[in-house]
């Protein structure tokens, strides 16, 4: 990247360098041509005074040595004298642009250039009070001659500037890429860099890359961690209850309490590989989610029904209220959602407690609400229990069969449609969980 920048540096440089000579050349040779016409003017003035032939024979030196030439022109065109050429033998000059110019207008003049393009002849004619015409010429190099004996000198100085860019190129590159470099060796720091404003938002948004990054670099080597300790519980119990059975220490009653307790961490086992899979497959899940429409209450009175019996086993009462409402949602993972709202509400629940479920309409909002008297959760912990893995009673968790891994599958369902969630619990009272989806809302 550092040469890249250097080269373009010296790229537009050299662009830059050239151009500008080549302009200063082009404005010279116009301020040059000015010069010479205002002389040629200048001449002519002097000259006027002193138009006859004899007169003009005896002043010809002295205009030689200042290289002009003068030529006297009659009315109708014919050449009366010039000081560089046999005047009978010319040619009439009144069709010459600066002769009938000068025959309408009283003066004029004009530039012709040669055919080698390496001189040009400048003239300026004027009319006499006689109505005779004074034209003054004098030769002077082209702009291309100019540029060629000007050559060397350009050359010399386009190297002298060109080195100077290119030790202020590499100046200008090292302040511009030394933040960039800073940055890419300490990211943990790189808000304390000193850099130029227009830098800062790029470091804004790395910083808050990184974080994100390291977050979630976190939150993986935690949920590594925690599934890794998950694991190791039901199959310690497992591989140490069948080693019992296997080694013929236990008794028949012991085989069967040991059995039992077998099947009740494999169903654990297996429920926890469940929700590691489903959760799996919902950090990988695409934007081409099926959508439909769905009647958020009939779903709701179907989990309803289905968790009455577990609700039963917990000694809670669990019912349904509200109304029809229609939202545009993906059916398994609103099945999963509302599924975890309410196992959750039954398994942290107090024996002869209720959870009530509701689904209504609320503004421009669909809103789902399961609501128990539970023991609730303290406010310390209620940003942090839609964790994977975080309980808040992990005892009471482990005896109840939770995985503490519904309500992050809830997070993660809440967030792919586009929804938002609310949470009110107080410790002994019982808690409340309200997910608001948008009404009728496509889904991208």
């Amino acid at each position: 990247m550092k040469k890249r920048i250097h080269s373009e540096f010296m790229g537009i440089a050299a662009v830059a360098i050239i151009a500008t000579l080549l302009l200063s050349v082009w404005v010279f040779y116009d301020l040059f041509q000015d010069q010479v016409l205002d002389d040629l003017k200048t001449y002519a003035d002097v000259i006027k005074g002193t138009v006859s032939q004899e007169e003009l024979s005896e002043n010809s030196s002295f205009y030689e040595e200042a290289d002009i030439r003068f030529t006297l022109i009659q009315a109708d065109g014919s050449v009366i004298y010039d000081s560089k050429a046999d005047s009978d033998a010319m040619e009439n000059h009144a069709e010459r642009p600066e002769i009938a110019q000068a025959m309408e207008k009283g003066s004029a003049e004009a530039i012709r250039k040669s055919e080698t393009m390496d001189r040009s002849t400048f003239y300026y004619a004027l009319k006499l009070d006689d109505g005779r015409i004074l034209r003054v010429s004098k030769e002077a190099g082209s702009i291309l001659s100019i540029l060629k004996s000007a050559l060397p000198v350009i050359g010399v100085i386009a190297l002298l500037i060109f080195g100077v860019c290119v030790v202020l190129a590499r100046i200008l590159t090292r302040s511009f890429l030394y933040p960039i470099e800073q940055m890419a060796g300490d990211m943990e720091n790189i808000l304390d860099i000193e850099t130029y404003p227009e830098l800062m938002p790029f470091i804004t948004m790395i910083h808050s890359q990184h974080q994100d990054i390291m977050e979630n670099a976190k939150m993986r080597q935690e949920f590594t961690a925690n599934v890794s300790h998950e694991l190791k519980t039901p199959l310690t119990a497992i591989s140490g209850y069948s080693e019992l059975i296997k080694t013929g220490m236990a008794s028949d009653e012991d085989v069967r309490r040991f059995a039992g307790e077998i099947h009740k961490n494999s169903s654990r086992l297996l429920t926890l590989i469940n929700d590691i899979i489903r959760l799996s497959q919902l950090d990988a899940e695409s934007m081409d989610v099926a959508y439909t429409k769905l009647n958020l209450y009939q779903m709701a009175e179907a989990c309803v029904d289905m968790l009455q019996i577990t609700a039963e086993k917990h000694d809670v009462m669990l019912r349904l209220e509200g109304g029809p409402c229609t939202i545009c949602a993906n059916r398994q993972m609103i099945d999963e959602l509302i599924y975890n709202l309410c196992d959750n509400a039954i398994r942290y629940n107090n024996p002869g407690g209720s959870v009530i479920v509701k689904v209504y309409m609320e503004k421009e909002e669909t809103v789902l609400s399961v609501w128990d008297t539970g023991i609730g959760i303290p406010k310390v912990y209620q940003k942090r229990i839609f964790e994977r893995f975080y309980r808040v009673d992990k005892s009471r968790s482990k005896s109840t069969g939770g995985t503490g891994l519904g309500l992050a599958i809830v997070k993660h369902i809440v967030s792919q449609h586009h929804a938002r969630l609310e949470l009110e619990s107080e410790e002994g009272i019982g808690t409340k969980i309200c997910v608001y989806f948008p009404k009728d809302s496509k889904m991208e």
